[in-house]
């Protein structure tokens, strides 16, 4: 790009940033080849046309680059420089720039100039002075660069770079522990306007507003960077992106399942200056490693299955259950799937010996607040693993989310509570990312704690709730002297009542609970028999399909030597995802013999016209089997199985071989899997180099067991591998989703 001095009088004729050239060897010619944008650490070409011959032995071009509106050497926001170099930089510059002179042949000056690795990311005015004249010649931004070994979030694998920074397209994780499905998702990170957005969002940040010279200063830290966005990506303190909002109505904006990429987001943000509506955490997460990406940082979308929301940052999840094994409030929460991101970056603050440096968890969604803010993080992986709770930022928080023990309480009518099991290894299941270079899966559960079950992951789970290894052992014995009181305890109330104890202990795993180990009863009984342990799994009978009826079958045995009379309430619910009920779409009584070491199959249906109506409002169905033992009547047993449902598939073609700016068919296939007519249909396309923004529109009713095929065409803009996203949206189904990948060629 050259440029030209409007003065009468200039001292430069032409300023040529070279923006096309520099931005390939800074690998963000995908963003713009007009725009000038480089990374820290790394040099650019600079081509300067004198007015009048120079020569260098007795003239000089000094320079200044600077950003924010109060720009100091000594915070890193101002660089002083120059050719010859004669303009010296103040001792306490904290980010020194270099120029060096590529080519003199007057008055044309070619420069190679150096982004402090150190500087401060943002938009930056380059100023000139020579012959006492100075001219602002430029304007650009820095961007970090995980390419250069001395910045912040160096990365040294190339096809990590690849995945973590330039891939414009990825998979998020849901669904449940069992039924992981996958989202393709256009994070659209090099769209032309990104730069301003991103920009934007840390001008209008809390941190920014309070203290802009130390915001400003504090940009050339990944670490504080990433933290300014989880709180902008979220509206809960200032008028950040998106408005998170977990159930219907969903007036005034799209249901958080409707979205299939960031930029439609991130620039509807951006025109209108008000927050989108809505988001849940997939989607704050998404829009954070659009801009995490955008700004440089390594970062990838993390799926954390059975996740705990700890509000009292106990790493304990409670949940009450009165005497009919109904379950109550609690202030804690255990989600299906909760979803953050993952950014690659050092941290100095957390010590000289670096062992805390690498990934960092960062979540936007806002649900504690974190020193005042509604953001959570960085939080280092190393930190969470080895249970290092003291250390900065929201390590607890996380922490608990992925390894918080699990206690299940007995609330008696009086309201008195009796602790009836532990679960410890309930928590933080197959915790998920897109595998590098392939769309598959990659398990991260091993990064975040050690196994399930191991004396390690016990011991590192003690010194998290009492930050002194030291004291791990006496914390043990402790509880061991409470086991011990305690039963000593039952033994002299079983003398007293001639009763006996209901004992169990099992873990509550996908479909299978029994009763924990304390419970006390007034029941006279054979001890034997108040000790039997039931089992009760889960085991599909058809697929999983919305539009069809839902079979399973529940495997029920106990290790009891005498026949069991039981009465099994079987329940089902409408579910939210952070596990909020919607409703009750089915429950049923019924009583069975169970007898001894035989397996009793129980079949469950729910037919497709009890839970259709309701499904548009939930995320998945809970199936709850209440068992009480007419034996022991006053400790239920309690089952769940998380049901997520498949939707019918949309098809997206893409005709022959795509060229840029070319037209290229595309078509669209759906067929109504159910007898009853589809209403208010409508289809909403998106992609990455494919489309500036959605494009939706709507489509007539579809009948009964019919098929629809809509064709169009759309026009590349960019070359490469591209995914067009399409959600397909209507009253009896919602956003259902459907994708193609292929390559544009020039």
């Amino acid at each position: 790009m050259t440029t030209a001095a409007p003065d009468t009088n200039p001292v430069f004729l032409e300023v040529n940033l070279h923006a096309e050239e520099n931005n390939i060897h800074h690998k963000t010619e995908e963003i713009s080849t007009t725009d000038l944008l480089v990374r820290r650490g790394q040099a650019f070409k600079l081509t300067l046309k004198t007015a009048t011959p120079y020569n260098l032995k007795v003239d000089t071009f000094n320079m200044v680059a600077s950003t924010g509106n109060h720009p100091a050497e000594k915070d890193g926001t101002k660089a002083c420089f120059g050719v010859p170099d004669k303009k010296q930089a103040s001792p306490t510059a904290k980010a020194k720039w270099k120029v060096t002179v590529k080519e003199e042949a007057s008055p044309l000056l070619v420069l190679s100039i150096t982004v402090a690795a150190n500087a401060p990311i943002g938009e930056y005015s380059l100023s000139a002075t020579h012959k006492g004249q100075s001219k602002e010649i430029a304007k650009f931004v820095v961007l970090f660069n995980p390419w250069c070994p001395e910045d912040d979030v160096y990365m040294a694998e190339d096809d990590k770079r690849e995945e973590y920074v330039l891939n414009e397209q990825g998979i998020i994780y849901r669904g449940s522990k069992d039924y992981i499905m996958p989202l393709k998702w256009n994070f659209g990170q090099f769209e032309e306007d990104m730069p301003k957005i991103c920009l934007k969002m840390l001008n209008k940040s809390l941190f920014f507003i309070r203290n802009e010279s130390l915001d400003v200063a504090s940009r050339c830290s990944a670490a504080y960077v990433s933290r300014c966005i989880s709180a902008m990506v979220n509206d809960a303190d200032e008028m950040g992106v998106l408005q998170g909002r977990w159930g219907s109505p969903y007036t005034g904006g799209h249901r958080p399942t409707h979205w299939t990429g960031s930029h439609a987001i991130l620039s509807k943000w951006y025109k209108t200056g008000k927050p989108v509506k809505y988001g849940q955490c997939w989607v704050f997460a998404a829009v954070m490693c659009s801009v995490m990406r955008l700004l440089g940082i390594p970062c990838r979308v993390v799926s954390n299955f059975v996740s705990a929301h700890d509000t009292d940052e106990n790493l304990i999840i409670d949940e009450y259950y009165n005497e009919y094994g109904a379950q109550e409030h609690s202030p804690d929460s255990i989600w299906n799937f909760h979803v953050w991101v993952e950014g690659w970056m050092k941290r100095d603050d957390l010590g000289e010996d670096r062992q805390y440096d690498g990934w960092q968890v960062v979540d936007p969604t806002p649900q504690e607040m974190s020193d005042g803010i509604y953001c959570c993080g960085p939080a280092s992986l190393k930190a969470i693993k080895t249970g290092n709770v003291h250390l900065k930022y929201d390590v607890p928080f996380v922490f608990a989310e992925v390894n918080a023990d699990c206690v299940d309480w007995l609330v008696s009518s009086d309201g008195t509570k009796k602790r009836i099991v532990t679960d410890t290894k309930k928590v933080g299941q197959n915790i998920s990312t897109k595998k590098v270079g392939v769309d598959e899966r990659e398990t991260l559960t091993g990064c975040y704690k050690h196994e399930e079950g191991s004396e390690k992951e016990r011991e590192v789970f003690e010194y998290a709730l009492t930050r002194d290894f030291s004291s791990v052992d006496e914390y043990e014995e402790e509880e061991e002297e409470e086991e011990e009181e305690e039963e000593e305890e039952e033994e002299e109330e079983e003398e007293e009542e001639d009763g006996g104890e209901t004992a169990g202990g099992g873990e509550e795993g996908s479909g299978t609970v029994t009763p924990g180990d304390g419970g006390e009863t007034g029941d006279a009984g054979d001890s034997t028999v108040n000790r039997c342990k039931l089992n009760l799994k889960f085991e599909e009978v058809t697929r999983l399909i919305n539009g069809r009826d839902v079979r399973l079958r529940g495997i029920l045995n106990s290790d009891s030597e005498v026949p069991r009379l039981l009465t099994l309430t079987i329940k089902v619910r409408g579910m939210l995802y952070n596990g909020h009920t919607v409703v009750t779409i089915q429950e049923e009584v019924r009583k069975l013999k169970l007898l001894p070491y035989k397996a009793q199959k129980i079949p469950i249906k729910i037919p497709f016209a009890s839970y259709h109506p309701h499904m548009p409002e939930c995320d998945n169905m809970k199936v709850t089997v209440i068992i009480i033992d007419e034996l022991n009547p006053d400790e239920p047993y309690l089952a769940e199985d998380d049901l997520v449902l498949l939707d019918p598939p949309l098809g997206v073609i893409v005709s022959g071989a795509p060229q840029l700016y070319r037209p290229s068919r595309v078509q669209l296939i759906f067929k109504n899997p159910i007898q009853e007519t589809l209403t208010e249909c409508s289809v909403t396309l998106s992609g990455s180099g494919l489309l500036h923004d959605e494009f939706g529109f709507r489509v007539p009713d579809l009948k009964g067991n019919s098929r629809v095929r809509i064709q169009l065409s759309l026009y590349p803009y960019k070359v490469g591998a591209k995914t067009l996203m399409a959600d397909f949206d209507c009253a009896q189904f919602k956003d259902i989703k459907g994708s193609t990948t292929f390559l544009v060629r020039r």
